[in-house]
């Protein structure tokens, strides 16, 4: 989905991810603004690629298990999209992510959260 989308990620700091999305034929909606499902699945591979990142994936796995978002603001055709998480807690057994998407001319278009579940690999028969 990564790549049909146009995501790629861009910076990673000691306790958060970026990528970016264009807005383009792949995202938009029939009114040639970003489609509120490309903005969800942003959030979702975001905060889960977040969340492996903080873990010993010899032991752990982070799998999704609810993801949430406000609309803001539109995001129209040719404009791209910076999509920045952060954690709001990291747990032994579940992590939750804020993820904030901002559009290049400076609008806050979507705010949502990941909740992912923390799960021992021997547990998955891995």
């Amino acid at each position: 989905m990564n790549e049909a989308l146009g995501i790629e990620y861009t910076a990673l700091g000691d306790n958060w991810l970026e990528a970016k999305m264009p807005v383009n034929a792949n995202t938009i909606q029939p009114l040639k603004m970003l489609n509120g499902g490309a903005s969800l699945a942003l959030i979702e591979i975001l905060g889960s690629m977040a969340a492996n990142l903080v873990l010993d994936r010899n032991r752990f796995v982070a799998l999704g298990q609810a993801v949430t978002c406000n609309h803001l603001k539109p995001a129209n055709m040719g404009e791209e999209i910076t999509a920045r998480a952060t954690p709001l807690h990291l747990g032994r057994t579940s992590q939750v992510w804020e993820v904030v998407l901002t559009s290049n001319t400076g609008k806050m278009v979507c705010k949502g959260n990941i909740t992912m579940a923390v799960v021992a690999l021997e547990k998955q028969g891995a």
